[in-house]
């Protein structure tokens, strides 16, 4: 048995090694590749770079317009993240902590959204708000509808909606209901008691759909190139066009250097928010 336990736990750390590995030399590669000048990646490419070449992130930021993309994908971001975090966080705690007529109706639906994948009605999406923009031409005469960087993160927001009331939704359930008896004995209100009991709780579990969300959002191409198509580009889909005009020009410096503009902004979040998002997935949300 001793011998059993030791090789599954000798096991375990070389999995856990190698997944490690398996993300962390890709990424310190890109990184140090976005350091090199053009001349160095016709030798060795497994080759440490001979100096700091930044020259390739202010060419990416600047004359491939990514600081413009960047702007773009953190203003869209944060908006999706706020309508969604407004809409989902006093959904689920009606829904997990009240009895309504319509309850079954309104779980039934959350629960079917978690089945579809929006890459399949994303099209209907533009068709849909192509005819808005129709509608609407005589006050907007120039399209409100498409290219609209607002529209854009409502319809993020919108399809992360089911996720993230189920995922709060069974946190919430897992709060004992003490605590809002005895804010209700207080004085408190329904809104008070989610916004000072329920949310401070819960915070593991929002935290959690945050990241979520934001890698969702932040990693999207499909909805932003469909309801996106002027210049008014996010990240991703300005990555993709960094990287087909890079390959032929064989600039592979700034090809890496918008790869690692894509990569920073997440590897921050996860940096700051993982401690909060482990702890509360490991202790869960019952405190007695």
């Amino acid at each position: 048995m001793a011998k059993t336990n030791k090789l599954l736990k000798i096991l375990m750390y070389v999995l856990v090694i190698t997944v490690t590995a398996s993300v962390l030399i890709p990424v310190a590669w890109v990184m140090l590749a976005s350091l090199k000048e053009r001349g160095e990646f016709y030798g060795n490419p497994w080759s440490l770079p001979k100096g700091l070449f930044f020259q390739n992130l202010v060419d990416a930021f600047q004359a491939a317009n990514m600081g413009k993309y960047f702007f773009n994908s953190v203003l869209v971001t944060i908006l999706a993240l706020v309508i969604n975090l407004i809409i989902t966080v006093p959904a689920a705690y009606v829904i997990s902590r009240f009895q309504f007529k319509a309850q079954k109706v309104l779980n039934f639906f959350f629960m079917a959204g978690l089945f579809i994948n929006v890459n399949y009605i994303v099209v209907p999406i533009f068709l849909m708000l192509l005819d808005a923009d129709k509608a609407a031409i005589e006050m907007f005469p120039d399209g409100f509808f498409i290219n609209n960087l607002f529209v854009l993160a409502l319809v993020y927001a919108a399809t992360t909606i089911p996720f993230t009331i189920y995922l709060l939704g069974g946190y919430f359930r897992t709060i004992s209901p003490t605590y809002e008896e005895a804010a209700m004995i207080d004085g408190a209100s329904h809104f008070e008691i989610m916004m000072k009991v329920i949310v401070p709780m819960a915070k593991p579990a929002i935290t959690t759909v945050i990241l979520f969300n934001f890698l969702s959002y932040w990693n999207d191409y499909i909805i932003s190139i469909t309801l996106m198509p002027g210049e008014n580009r996010t990240l991703q889909v300005g990555l993709l066009n960094l990287m087909n005009a890079q390959k032929a020009a064989a600039n592979y410096g700034r090809l890496y250097a918008g790869m690692v503009i894509v990569m920073v902004p997440a590897l921050i979040l996860y940096g700051i928010i993982q401690k909060q998002m482990l702890a509360g997935m490991a202790q869960g949300g019952s405190k007695e």
